[in-house]
């Protein structure tokens, strides 16, 4: 008896033509579930644009290995869903930093200031070092440049651990994220601790001086206060690496300071600049200026005895060594810079 799944089907309107004859009708042929091809539904083309729309927006957002990035964010999230990561007993937490929070700040780095970054051989692959910079802009959006040039671009991709004032962990949100980024308290015995542990350690010694200096005053650099800074580098024998900043100055240029307030709010000053309160929150986006990062050659203090650090005409030598150092390096980034913007 004929296999009737080999049974030809005759159409209606007429004889089978001679090339229909050996050909399987459809439906007949293998893997095939006996009933007439059917065209793609309107949904399936609707899953298909949608995927290409996905695909071509995941590429022109994440460039071209965007899978990568994905498969990395994926593997992000199941690590801080399962727990398995590390903060250290000051709060840092190297996951969220490197995945989080120098993503964020990436675009204004790479896109915004257009970062130039010199000398990044004049910081150690390993063990401590203190990094002292001039603070300037505003916002210290500087510290946060810095910590950007040294992780993405020195070959042994360090964190940096800043000292901040202690306005930074009074304020909410910002102290809890200063602390996941590797912030501490501006003291001598967080920044000896980490020295000693081998730790890349960032001061910014004009703090608020240098921060809230009017814009008629840029680029000339505060006090360096009492030298802390030094005596924990002598106290620790680790280098110290002058870092000199210029961009800065102009993402937020200093017109005034609305002191009354600031003293009723209880922060240093109050800002007016050319777009801040006028623009409200449009205020707080940074001016695009051209940015050059320069770390100096390191000075040694291993060479000293233990008592060094007690010794306070060596400290203010020291101090104003860097603080010298740092000032002509600025003047002669600046002429290395013909346009601010």
């Amino acid at each position: 008896m004929a296999d009737s799944s080999q049974a030809k089907v005759i159409p209606l309107h007429g004889s089978p033509s001679a090339d229909d004859a050996g050909a399987p009708p459809n439906g007949s042929g293998p893997g095939s579930t006996g009933g007439p091809e059917r065209p793609a539904s309107l949904g399936d083309g609707l899953r298909e644009a949608a995927g290409a729309l996905a695909q071509g927006l995941a590429e022109r957002t994440l460039g071209d290995d965007w899978r990568t990035k994905v498969a990395g964010g994926l593997e992000f999230a199941r690590r801080r869903l399962t727990g398995e990561y590390e903060v250290d007993d000051l709060g840092f937490d190297p996951d969220l930093t490197e995945n989080v929070l120098l993503a964020i700040l990436r675009p204004l780095y790479q896109s915004w200031f257009r970062v130039e970054v010199r000398g990044l051989e004049n910081i150690p692959s390993v063990g401590g070092a203190l990094l002292v910079a001039n603070h300037s802009g505003t916002l210290p959006v500087d510290g946060l440049m810095t910590h950007v040039a040294v992780h993405d671009h020195h070959p042994a991709h360090r964190h940096i651990r800043m000292l901040g004032a202690d306005l930074v962990f009074r304020t909410p949100v910002i102290s809890e994220l200063a602390r996941k980024g590797g912030t501490t308290l501006a003291c001598n015995e967080d920044a000896e601790r980490l020295l000693s542990a081998g730790e890349l350690v960032a001061v910014f010694p004009e703090g608020y001086k240098g921060l809230g200096k009017p814009f008629s005053e840029r680029y000339k650099l505060q006090r360096f206060g009492r030298g802390g800074f030094v005596a924990a580098a002598l106290r620790t024998g680790v280098p110290i690496v002058p870092c000199s900043i210029v961009g800065a100055e102009e993402t937020y240029p200093l017109l005034g300071n609305v002191e009354p307030l600031a003293r009723l709010l209880g922060v240093p000053y109050l800002p007016i600049t050319p777009t801040f309160p006028w623009l409200g929150p449009l205020g707080l986006v940074p001016l695009p200026s051209k940015w050059i990062i320069s770390f100096g050659e390191p000075i040694p203090t291993d060479g000293y005895d233990a008592e060094a650090a007690e010794d306070p005409m060596l400290v203010f030598d020291l101090t104003d060594q860097v603080r010298e150092t740092i000032q002509h390096t600025l003047y002669a980034l600046l002429l290395d810079r013909p346009d601010a913007f």
